[in-house]
């Protein structure tokens, strides 16, 4: 029997669903309070439509249907655990299937099916464990009844009940109808975490296998009878449409088949990638207009800068009245920063597969938002949704770029026009010069000090372009733009007067969702500035934070760890410097200390070694934790030391990796992670890794004797 913790005893009738599959089999669902249910001639509940979460068959096999992107992160390991702790079974006993578009797999903490801003493992977290655990009750009960004995007296365990007589035993797939057929329990219990044997412990990732032999399937992978290769030339500016094109050298090329005119650009079909390519490359296109003055990046950087200093600007926090201390001050520390833009760059191109016939539209696409891939299909297609299947494939990366519908619609309206299967393939310069960027930002901080060192009044001023301009315009209320401000409002630190604002400067590029959000823009610079305010008080960086941080234990605990673990009570090694950066979010904490030392050749620095102290409460899987706090780290210095997108008269001048500088195998530091053991519930982590490391960097520039660096990337040498 298992013993249940009886404070985490939870009804939520309203939203579980309990079916019988055809054949046999238990089908347990969590969907909208309002979903329908339909009943059997016989009275046993049908699978609900269209989809459910676990599915138990009469064959044995237990089904989770992953309603969430895998794409580096883990969540094909860590949801699994939250359903197996609780349903009794181990992870090598559990089969995953991805999730189609329904209802029932909406993520709560975004409002649509969809992965992103670090919540699978946060949404997840209640609900599949109670699918489990509700599951698990039934089990126990349909085997109580069949033996006559009562349900309190039997033991689940390894996928079967076992009798009060030790030896005695029912599978779970013996068991599967019989349970689908009993009502649902009017609450459950689940386990204490006393008695957890998956949940908190290391665990090898379910994914591994299959991408260490090549057996793993993403959206590239995926071949279909008579598939075609398609690739779209688009207009290289924003706003741009194609007025002219020439396509008799692109037509020539062996195993081009076609070349016409889509929505967004010119399509090249063809057989086979290589006489794609090739045929992309001779096609001709012209563009109206053909450049724009507008769009060039010292212009761009003049206009963000300017609005520094402009009136007017949207209020996103206040607290007392900062700029009445700062004027009445009479020392006041200033600093302006800036930003770049940022390209994506996954590691696989953008890609999608679609077949469309007159009945029927399946897509085979590696994405982020499966939701809207069925609304961008039911758009183009004009198909009732019931006929359209999003069949969603592993993620070669995504940090909010596979969110978008562009590649999506691109294979869907060829999929239609030509009558077959057709696989639309991004080059590497269409990722690069097609993508929708990280905004480039500006941003003024000023702050003034007590006779103690500490800030009186602290004032941050943002300027740069609307996200939501082009995603959500709705969402901007007042002229803020909420996605532009994250982290830089509801800082844990303790400021007296406090004023956030935002002053839009919009510009002529396509901007998306990018990993971190406005969060790694403002924690790179809140961070930074706290770090100036020490040096012009010569306070210790470390001692400054806590001092500010006296009733945040959890931000002081991930900073005194860290701070330890780097030695930093310890002064460093000639001409080494270390600095250290605190970065909240998604109900998670990280601490980073970034040490760098000179290099052999005496010329500049290198990166010499991370240290990282993480809080993300319960963490579910440790190990993918760790995993996701070292790609952050790996992540982030790349941002830090290289990436940049720039522009002349509107278009990209990145157009390969050559190009845009990503960071290099021999200069990856030496990286040591450690959790810290914080709330019962989990937080997120897949966006939390980077933010640290940015200021942390910086600041470890500056402490070994180098400039203090306000723009990004920083220079090591």
């Amino acid at each position: 029997m298992v013993d249940a913790d009886p404070g985490l005893r939870l009804s939520r009738r309203a939203l579980l669903r309990l079916g019988l599959l055809a054949g046999g089999g238990l089908v347990l669902g969590i969907g909208a309070a309002d979903a329908e249910q339909t009943d059997t001639p016989d009275g046993a509940a049908s699978t609900f439509a269209p989809g459910a979460w676990l599915r138990l068959h009469g064959d044995g096999r237990v089904v989770l249907m992953l309603a969430r992107s895998e794409m580096g992160q883990g969540v094909t390991s860590a949801l699994p655990m939250l359903v197996a702790e609780e349903l009794e079974v181990g992870l090598d006993q559990l089969e995953l299937e991805p999730a189609p578009v329904a209802p029932d797999y909406v993520n709560r903490l975004l409002g649509e099916q969809a992965t992103g801003c670090s919540t699978s493992v946060r949404d997840a977290w209640g609900p599949l464990r109670e699918a489990g655990a509700v599951a698990r009750t039934l089990l126990v009960r349909a085997a109580a009844a069949r033996w006559g004995v009562a349900p309190e007296a039997c033991r689940a365990h390894r996928g079967a009940v076992h009798h009060p007589d030790g030896e005695t035993r029912l599978g779970y797939g013996a068991l599967a109808e019989a349970a689908a057929r009993l009502p649902l329990p009017e609450s459950v219990a689940l386990k204490a975490p006393a008695q957890w044997r998956l949940i908190g412990t290391p665990q090898h990732r379910l994914d591994t296998p299959d991408k260490v032999v090549g057996a793993a399937r993403y959206g590239l992978d995926v071949r279909l009878p008579g598939m075609r290769y398609a690739s779209v030339a688009r207009c290289p500016l924003s706003g741009a449409r194609v007025s002219a094109w020439r396509a008799d050298a692109a037509r020539a090329v062996p195993g081009v088949e076609a070349v016409l005119a889509v929505r967004h650009g010119v399509a090249v079909v063809a057989r086979d990638t290589w006489s794609l390519l090739r045929g992309r490359a001779a096609l001709e296109i012209d563009c109206d207009p053909a450049a724009d003055p507008a769009a060039d990046q010292a212009r761009m950087e003049t206009r963000l800068r300017s609005r520094l200093d402009a009136h007017g600007a949207a209020l996103a926090e206040s607290r007392g009245d900062a700029l009445a201390v700062l004027e009445q001050a009479e020392r006041v520390v200033e600093a302006d920063y800036s930003l770049p833009f940022l390209a994506h760059v996954c590691m696989e191109p953008m890609n999608c597969t679609a077949e469309v016939s007159a009945e029927r539209c399946v897509i085979h696409v590696p994405t982020q938002a499966q939701q809207r891939v069925l609304e961008t299909a039911q758009r183009i297609t004009g198909l009732a949704p019931e006929r359209i299947e999003v069949r969603t494939t592993l993620l070669g990366g995504g940090f909010g770029r596979r969110v978008e519908q562009d590649f999506v619609a691109d294979a869907v309206e060829l999929a239609q026009r030509l009558g077959r299967p057709v696989q639309v393939v991004w080059t590497r310069a269409d990722d690069l010069t097609q993508d929708h960027y990280r905004p480039m930002t500006c941003h003024r901080l000023r702050a003034t000090l007590d006779a103690e060192g500490l800030p009186r009044a602290w004032y941050h001023r943002i300027v740069g372009p609307s996200v939501l301009a082009r995603l959500a315009p709705d969402e901007i209320a007042d002229g803020l733009d909420p996605t532009l401000v994250e982290g830089a409002t509801a800082l844990p630190y303790a400021l007296p007067a406090l004023r956030v604002e935002y002053r839009r400067a919009d510009l002529p590029v396509s901007l998306g969702l990018w990993r971190g959000g406005a969060r790694a823009h403002n924690a790179h610079v809140v961070e930074c500035f706290l770090d100036e305010l020490a040096a012009a008080t010569g306070r210790d960086p470390l001692a400054l934070r806590l001092a500010l941080l006296e009733d945040q234990l959890r931000a002081r605990a991930v900073l005194e760890r860290v701070a330890a673990l780097a030695g930093w009570s310890q002064p460093p090694a000639p001409g080494h410097g270390r600095g250290i950066a605190l970065a909240t979010g998604y109900d998670s904490l990280v601490a980073q200390v970034v040490e760098v030392a000179p290099r052999a050749a005496g010329d500049g620095l290198r990166v010499a070694r991370v240290w990282c102290v993480v809080d993300c409460g319960l963490a579910v899987d440790p190990d993918g934790v760790c995993a996701q706090m070292e790609g952050g780290i790996a992540f982030g210095l790349s941002v830090a030391l290289g990436e940049r997108i720039s522009f002349a008269a509107g278009r990209v001048e990145q157009r390969a990796l050559a190009d845009y500088r990503l960071l290099r195998l021999d200069e990856m530091p030496e990286v040591e992670v450690e959790l810290i053991a914080g709330a019962a519930t989990p937080g997120g982590v897949g966006d939390l890794g980077p933010l640290a490391l940015s200021p942390a960097l910086a600041a470890a520039i500056a402490a070994a004797g180098g400039e203090r660096q306000r723009a990004l990337p920083l220079r090591l040498g």
